[in-house]
Parts: C-alpha cells; structure tokens; sequence
C-alpha cells in the first residue's frame, strides 16, 4: 500500500472542504412564479396581543428584500389574526394554504394556532416555523416547531435551577389551567422529579387568572414551601408577590416563566424584597450591551419596533426561513421547503442557547436553554451568565 506524504493528505482534505464548500455556495433559489410566499397565523385582537413575534419577523423579511432578497428571489409575507377564535384560526390557516399558496408559516405566536391547525399544515404538507410556541401542541405536532423554550421545558427548567442553585428541597407548584395544557405541565412537573429525584410537595390546578391570590400564597406558606413555582402571565406575576408581601411572607423563592419577565413587571415591583426569578427563551432582552442581541437590536431599531422577549422569537424564525431556503438548489416550492425543514439541519443563532432544528420527527422542542433572570430592586439582573441547560431524564 502507498503511503502518502503528510502535506499531500492535509492539501487533499483542504481541497475536499474546498469543494464542499463550493458546492453548498453553489445552491441557488429561485422563484419563477413570482415573491416566495411565507405566512403567520397570530393572535393580535382579542385578549392579547402576540404582534410583536411576526411584526419583527416581517421586519427581517423586509430588510433582506430591500438588500435584493435571496439571490434575486423576494419574500412577501401575510400576517393573518386569529383573534384568539378557533374558527377564524382555522379559516386563516385555509387562506394562507389555498389562496396565498404560503410555501410555509414563520413567526407565528398564537393561543391556539397550534392546537387547530397543526393537523391542517400536516395535511397540506406545510410547516411552521413558530415564532412563540403557546400551547401544548405547538411542541407535539410533527408539522409544528418552535424557536422558543416554551412554557413547559421552562417549567422543568426552572424547578431544576431551583434544586441545583437555590437549594430547593421543598418545592411546589400553583399552575393556572388553560384549555388542555395540565397535562403538558403534569409532564414537564414529572421530568424534573426524573432529573432532581425529588418529588413535587404540592402542586395546585386551581389558580386562577383573576381573583383574590391570597388563599395560594397562604397555602405555599402553611406547605412550608422553599420553592413555588407559578405560571402566571405579567399582571398576575405583580398580584402575587404584592400578595407575598401583604401576608409578609418570607423564605420562599418565587419563580415565574418567561411572560414575566417584562419592564412593566420590573417597575410595578421596585419596591419588593421577595426573591423573584424568571427563566428567559432567548437571550435576555433587557441586555441591550450583549453581543448576541446586537443584529437583533439593530433590525429592531431599522424598523422602528420595540425591543421586547417576542420580537426575538419573531426574528429568530425569520432567520431560520431565510438560513433554509437559501441552502434550497433550484424552486422554491412549499414541497422544497418543507424537505430542507425535515432535513434536520443544525441551525446556531447568537440569541438562543440551543441549536435549531426542525427534522422529521412526531414532534419538536429543540430549545432547550434559559438564562435566569432575578428582580433585584427593579431591575432584570443575569444569574446565570452561561446557558442553563436542561439535562434529559434517560
């Protein structure tokens, strides 16, 4: 056998990645039918407002067309309202596939998109590439995947900085129930208790969105809970540590999920001493100063949009639309598209602290990293420099 000269090997490999890397220049989209057409199903109307995800993924698409697009080929995008009605829900996500001819969805954030229309987008062989993931399905549909954490793994996630960095042994949880979601969060509950070995002390389904907090927090004080964890959104956030501090509870370390982690939330509790900890989907947003956040910040700024948690999944997942068809060789068809989406390929952003991937699965939660944020006299402060990482039970 000849042996080959060291330098002769190095220089063939050199060529080899030379040549790979020609080839994936070489993948050329194009659009002969006219604007690539891309679409989003958003609640915007109704009892809140999820806009800010496809506002700043339309900011993106926006810039790249008025820099030539992708090698010539535009994007034009349609946002549709759901208005929180599954019925209009369902009828948007029809508009987008018959008569927009969407090749797929991007920067969605609704209360139920998921939940109505994931069977639709299977169907119709149409993938979103969701810009906030809400409900249970949008991590459990094979047609489905998110660029954020989402509620559940938070949930895991934050119980687990808990136990590891605030010592936990007593933890509890007050879970507000909407639609189908208890058993998502049953099961988030239930991975951390593999992962730590402990078990939950109290977990209560009965916390409402509104009305008096006062019997919840009285009934983590008298469990002798360390830990409580709570799915409430921003004004409930407020209403219970203000009701931690009326009943001048102490001891307990409040965690919260990552729709608390807002300046309005920060200024309405400056004033409070209980320790208040948040698990964030993306890098914090209160970051301003960070080197992951600076394109994020600058096509925000270009656009004249606020800088908030939802915009960065709204960016981030017009960022992955744009990384997949630009590696799309030749029509850019919805059935191109949602191949190179199943193709499973590893997509690495500054702003989150997983990788990206869609794949061909049954379903999908690729992220899976937080940085936890704690109130400390009104201001968001990073406790966890480094992505905090969750670990899989095996």
């Amino acid at each position: 056998m000849q042996i080959l000269p060291k330098s002769f090997v190095v220089a063939g490999f050199a060529a080899l990645g030379f040549v790979a890397a020609t080839a994936s220049a070489h993948a050329a989209p194009t659009c002969e039918n006219g604007p690539i057409q891309i679409g989003a199903v958003s609640t915007i109307t109704g009892i809140v407002d999820f806009s800010d995800a496809p506002k700043a993924t339309k900011a993106v698409f926006d810039q790249l067309n008025d820099a030539g697009g992708i090698n010539g080929c535009k994007i034009e995008y349609t946002l549709a309202d759901d208005k929180a009605d599954p019925q209009v829900a369902a009828q948007a996500a029809r508009d987008l596939i018959d008569n927009k001819g969407v090749v797929a969805l991007a920067g969605g954030a609704s209360l139920l998109d998921c939940a109505v229309n994931a069977g639709t987008y299977a169907r119709n062989d149409v993938l979103s590439v969701q810009g906030v993931g809400v409900d249970p399905l949008c991590f459990n549909a094979p047609s489905v995947s998110p660029v954020n954490v989402g509620p559940y793994t938070l949930t895991t996630v934050m119980l687990n900085y808990a136990t590891k960095n605030l010592n936990s042994e007593k933890a509890c949880a007050f879970i507000a129930v909407i639609g189908g979601t208890q058993e998502a969060y049953a099961a988030a509950i239930a991975e951390w208790e593999k992962t730590s070995g402990k078990k939950i002390t109290l977990v209560d389904w009965t916390l409402p969105l509104q009305g008096d907090l006062t019997p919840y927090v009285i009934k983590a004080r008298d469990a002798g809970c360390d830990a409580v964890l709570t799915n409430q959104v921003e004004p409930g956030v407020v209403q219970w540590v203000k009701t931690a501090d009326a009943q001048k509870i102490s001891g307990i370390n409040w965690l919260f999920l990552a729709p608390g982690y807002t300046e309005g939330v920060a200024k309405a509790l400056a004033d409070s001493k209980q320790p208040i900890y948040i698990g964030t989907e993306w890098e914090p947003y209160t970051e301003q100063n960070s080197e992951a956040n600076k394109d994020w910040i600058a096509t925000m700024d270009k656009a004249g949009l606020a800088k908030t948690a939802f915009s960065q999944g709204g960016y981030m997942a017009a960022k992955v639309m744009i990384d997949t068809i630009s590696g799309i060789d030749g029509e850019v068809t919805r059935g191109s598209v949602t191949a190179a989406l199943k193709a499973g390929k590893e997509m690495k952003y500054p702003i989150a602290g997983s990788p990206y991937i869609f794949g061909d699965a049954e379903k999908h939660s690729p992220m899976q990293a937080s940085k936890i944020m704690q109130l400390v006299d009104g201001k968001w402060t990073v406790k966890t420099p480094d992505w905090f990482t969750l670990s899989k039970a095996e």
